[in-house]
């Protein structure tokens, strides 16, 4: 049983200048550094560590923001003062920021060249710990109607199927497709499957009728085109 020594502090228990939430509502939330925002998500800190020094451990320990927006529910939950709780309500919070982010680009998105999809989906993709396949539906004049996750894990022939992609294709009316995946080693050179299945996908798209326009490879900061490579 918890002793009031043992309670975790809050943070209307820390001096006024440390109280994240108060800062937040009078001057806006850009007002407020990584570590504030953290501190908001996390609540409470520990018998010894206040919410702030809490947050500011953890950007330190995973060099910012970028690394701890990569770390799984469980991976959090393992760290001293964070927990099950606490690590759901960080990655929910990160999920909900890159989800918007796709968003945003997605409502004014048109595609021109490699460089409109890396700038799409590098954002998206670029910190994801396993490899998501993307597919951007586009419309006759190449606006991007959807982009549905064909599948997450180690990309091979078993998980990516021309029947997925086109069915969700089709679904949409889209007239081309472009493809996208993530390499999370930060490394988006090819590999001998990405060629493959992107060959496959392309024959399977020209008897449907559905181009295949290009497949984008999303590094850490960095992305090939099949295309502009001249590989496909």
């Amino acid at each position: 049983m918890k002793t009031t020594l043992d309670k975790p502090l809050l943070l209307k228990e820390l001096p006024a200048e440390e109280r994240p939430r108060e800062k937040l509502l009078a001057k806006g939330p850009q007002a407020l550094s990584n570590a504030e925002l953290l501190a908001i998500l996390l609540r409470t800190g520990t018998k010894n560590q206040s919410v702030m020094r809490l947050a500011e451990g953890l950007l330190a320990m995973q060099d910012g923001l970028a690394k701890v927006s990569r770390l799984t529910a469980q991976e959090l939950s393992k760290i001293k003062g964070i927990g099950a709780a606490k690590a759901v309500t960080l990655v929910a919070a990160m999920e909900l920021g890159k989800r918007l982010a796709s968003l945003e680009a997605m409502q004014r998105a048109v595609i021109r060249s490699p460089q409109d999809i890396r700038d799409l989906m590098m954002p998206r993709l670029r910190y994801e710990t396993k490899e998501h396949f993307v597919a951007l539906l586009l419309s006759t004049k190449n606006h991007v109607l959807a982009m549905p996750v064909i599948s997450v894990g180690n990309l091979n022939a078993s998980l990516v199927h021309p029947r997925e992609l086109f069915r969700e294709a089709i679904n949409h009316s889209a007239a081309a497709v472009a493809l996208v995946h993530n390499h999370p080693s930060g490394d988006p050179t090819p590999s001998r499957e990405d060629i493959e299945i992107t060959r496959k996908m392309i024959q399977a798209g020209e008897i449907l009728g559905i181009a295949v326009l290009d497949h984008v490879i999303i590094g850490d900061g960095k992305y090939v085109s099949l295309k502009e490579k001249g590989i496909i």
